[in-house]
């Protein structure tokens, strides 16, 4: 296959598997979903969505949110690690906001990336899952495929959503990272990966991956 058709295989081997995507992370609006994806990191989604109803029944605005104190929001966010950390970037993105934004989230990397504990990945998933505007934000899973189906020299991040974004369609975009995530965790663990139940991987996968799997 040409890496023109590889991908090609990965396009429409995932949309025959996940037609639809949903965001997997609960919210109702940009701001609920920024806060969501920031504490998401290092932690699991469902952990999240179990944690995001009790923060956002307090508050769930950002002039709710600075009527909290950064203990209060660390004392409910506690159970997805790294709390005091994600809530002084909670309490400080809220204020910022506010003071810089009348309140609204907004739609440029650079003013996203402005914000405490707001990096490049939680900012290019706010951009596309929120306001719809094309971006690839690359997770682990992400990261891990696009190495395994020898898409990218997976040396770091950057170059993987560099790689992503230059092979696949940008209209794309937005529904693929979605559905290359759901894969990634359905089929192509990290840990307790099984080659045969792959069929990505084992169509179109890098030699020395598929080398070692067999080694074991």
């Amino acid at each position: 296959m040409t890496k023109q058709e590889k991908v090609q295989f990965v396009i429409d081997t995932l949309e025959n598997i996940y037609p639809d995507t949903l965001i997997p992370l609960d919210h109702k609006d940009p701001y609920t979903l920024l806060i969501a994806v920031l504490m998401s990191a290092q932690s699991t989604d469902a952990r999240v969505n179990t944690i995001t109803p009790i923060l956002f029944k307090k508050a769930d605005n950002p002039y709710d949110m600075i009527k909290l104190t950064v203990e209060e929001i660390r004392d409910i966010i506690r159970p997805v690690g790294l709390s005091p950390m994600k809530s002084k970037g909670i309490h400080g993105l809220s204020k910022i906001l506010i003071e810089k934004h009348n309140g609204e989230v907004p739609k440029t990397y650079e003013d996203l990336e402005e914000l405490p504990a707001v990096g490049h990945k939680t900012a290019a998933v706010v951009l596309s899952q929120a306001f719809g505007i094309p971006a690839f934000p690359v997770d682990t899973h992400i990261h891990r495929l696009m190495y395994r189906w020898n898409l990218t020299n997976g040396k770091n991040v950057v170059q993987t959503e560099k790689d992503a974004k230059r092979l696949f369609p940008e209209e794309l975009w937005n529904k693929l990272h979605l559905q290359i995530i759901y894969y990634g965790r359905e089929y192509s663990p990290a840990r307790g990966w099984n080659l045969e139940n792959d069929i990505i991987t084992k169509t179109i996968g890098r030699k020395s991956v598929i080398a070692d799997f067999l080694k074991k």
